[in-house]
């Protein structure tokens, strides 16, 4: 009852009638003006907008044309080692000699590459059938290296070919030298088994590495040329490492997948 006694005074003062009335501070208003730009910026930017996505995997450096693995045709035990790790051997050309019962055998490379892995050596015992060597095959010495990702199934079908991709490579510090650029030439749309890797690659444990989160897919990567650098390759510094990269490197890679709209993630 008091406080309607004390309104019904002040609605009959005279001398309040002429004050204007007030409806915002101006404070008021500057907050509202700033949050109405916002707003506006934020759905033209959603319209017009577009933001990168990229997909991470694993892979190696090879040539391109798969490795195989040679075996010993006889058991017996090794007297002499012909070929070194890192050389390339000719089709044909003798990799070790194996003493048996029944006299010499020279085990021959069965085509022309680069001899990635020696298992045998001098005076061990090697079985029949048993891995002596592993071999990555190289039809010619200027062959052009490439990378090979292994993503996840469910992400093989989201990369596209001409993607760009920036590979940091294990054997080169990224601080300094900075990432290996390249494109992606193909896709594979079939997942592989680790047998397969390993077969491909010339290495089980390779294949094991690859494919431990599930079956993947393989994913060919062209390496961007640069004649003037000392490696053969484009980086993303000036000049890049002033080595040469070999093959059978590791390599983790970033593909660069198309931008998309962020108003596309709103709409069914």
């Amino acid at each position: 009852m008091q406080f309607r006694q004390q309104a019904l005074s002040k609605l009959q003062s005279p001398e309040e009638i002429d004050l204007p009335v007030r409806f915002a501070r101006p404070q008021g208003w500057l907050v509202l003006i700033v949050t109405v730009l916002v707003v506006i910026a934020a759905a033209v930017w959603a319209v017009t907008g577009t933001v990168s996505a990229t997909l991470n995997a694993s892979g190696i450096l090879t040539y391109g044309q798969g490795s195989y693995i040679l075996q010993s045709p006889v058991a017996g035990q090794v007297t002499a080692v012909f070929a070194e790790e890192g050389r390339r051997v000719d089709a044909g050309s003798p990799v070790l000699k194996v003493r048996t019962a029944q006299g010499t055998t020279v085990v021959r490379s069965l085509a022309a590459g680069r001899l990635t892995t020696m298992v045998a050596a001098i005076g061990s015992v090697v079985t029949t059938g048993a891995d002596v060597a592993s071999v990555e095959r190289v039809a010619h010495t200027d062959d052009p290296l490439t990378a090979t990702l292994y993503v996840s199934a469910e992400s093989g079908a989201t990369v596209p070919v001409g993607a760009p991709v920036d590979l940091t490579v294990q054997s080169v510090p990224n601080q300094r030298y900075g990432v290996l650029r390249g494109r992606v030439k193909a896709v594979g749309r079939m997942a592989q088994t680790r047998q397969r890797i390993g077969a491909y690659l010339g290495s089980s444990q390779l294949g094991e590495q690859f494919s431990k989160a599930g079956p993947p897919v393989a994913v060919l990567v062209q390496l961007d040329a640069a004649p003037q650098n000392k490696s053969g390759y484009a980086w993303s510094t000036s000049d890049g490492p002033p080595y040469a990269v070999d093959s059978m490197t590791l390599a983790n890679g970033a593909v660069h997948l198309a931008a998309q709209h962020p108003i596309d993630w709103l709409l069914p």
